[in-house]
């Protein structure tokens, strides 16, 4: 007996926009922040939230139904899941990062068609804007975005401090790596290493308070300095996070190519994104966001770890592997 097909997969998909931008406007309006404070029934959730009272209702029960909100006796509160990463008060914070995705990304994947019919960047770059150099000028907000890519990348760190051999190693560069999660992660898993950040010389005062509050300072230094014009650092172990998928293919040789030489002979390379799996199926995250960085960059792009594997060999890496970290991502190890 033949099974009858039904549209609800492509429906749900379709639709799937709903969901996020409920999702999103619920970080905007502070809404889990306000939860965390303890649980509120709703129509003193919507006087503190400021909301009209003729969606209130079901956009708190939306919540409920997507797994963001429980509710309990007429009472809402947030999940575990929530209040751990969505309270703005909490240093695990992830919804930087999504007020981001709300405020910038979102507008832009409208355009998605116009992208894939022309390979032109959608954002503000069309205006002849540059965001990240406004960004980059602003010490609050660059402070406030990079804190925002802590709380994204905190399961990665951990993930790597344990699932690579450390123990053969005695120091790390991580190149690009922002506020310090990683450099901060590694060094907390691990007494015996010493390492830190290469990136550019503004970031050098937010990495160091972070690196501080930890008492990690006697461990872990700060390296001023431009991946595309600067020598990378030395070390026994080179680490490149979430940096090559913004840039082309040219490009990403580049960086390959100077983390080999600032790389000792048996150093390693670690190259971590949302590696594409080889047959191109099953990261979904990893190919929406190639489609990210279509949007977003002049020439980025996501990769698999073959990819990956195969331009490490072309720099000299004598031998390469592919291991899952967390969640879509991954990591390609080179040796030299």
């Amino acid at each position: 007996m033949s099974t009858e097909r039904t549209p609800d997969t492509i429906m749900q998909l379709g639709f799937g926009f709903w969901s996020s931008k409920t999702l999103l406007s619920a970080v905007e309006l502070g809404l889990f922040t306000e939860l965390a404070k303890g649980p509120q029934d709703g129509e003193s959730l919507r006087t503190q939230l400021k909301l009209h009272p003729r969606g209130a209702r079901d956009f708190f029960d939306a919540l409920v139904s997507l797994g963001m909100l429980e509710r309990h006796n007429g009472r809402y509160a947030n999940t575990s899941e929530s209040d751990l990463f969505l309270d703005r008060a909490k240093p695990s914070y992830i919804g930087g990062f999504l007020e981001m995705c709300n405020a910038r990304l979102y507008a832009f994947w409208g355009n998605l068609t116009t992208s894939l019919k022309t390979g032109e960047m959608q954002n503000e770059a069309k205006r002849g804007e540059d965001i990240f150099a406004k960004l980059y000028a602003d010490p609050a907000k660059l402070k406030q975005f990079l804190s925002a890519m802590t709380g994204i990348s905190m399961g990665v760190a951990k993930a790597l401090a344990l699932k690579f051999p450390w123990a053969n190693y005695k120091s790390f560069v991580d190149a690009g790596g922002a506020q310090g999660c990683v450099s901060v992660q590694l060094a907390l898993a691990h007494s015996h290493l010493a390492g830190g950040n290469f990136d550019l010389p503004v970031v050098g005062p937010i990495f160091e308070e972070y690196v501080q509050s930890f008492g990690l300072e006697e461990r872990l230094s700060f390296y001023p300095g431009d991946f595309f014009k600067d020598s990378l650092p030395s070390a026994d172990v080179i680490i490149m996070g979430h940096v090559l998928h913004d840039w082309g293919l040219e490009e990403k040789r580049q960086l390959i190519d100077k983390a080999h030489a600032a790389l000792p002979k048996g150093g390693a390379l670690i190259v971590y994104e949302a590696i594409i799996d080889d047959e191109r199926r099953q990261n979904t995250f990893g190919l929406l966001m190639s489609l990210n960085m279509l949007i977003n960059t002049q020439a980025g792009f996501d990769f698999t770890g073959a990819d990956c594997s195969g331009w490490m060999r072309d720099a000299g890496f004598n031998e390469t592997r592919v291991e899952p970290l967390c969640g879509p991502n991954s990591m390609v190890v080179g040796i030299k």
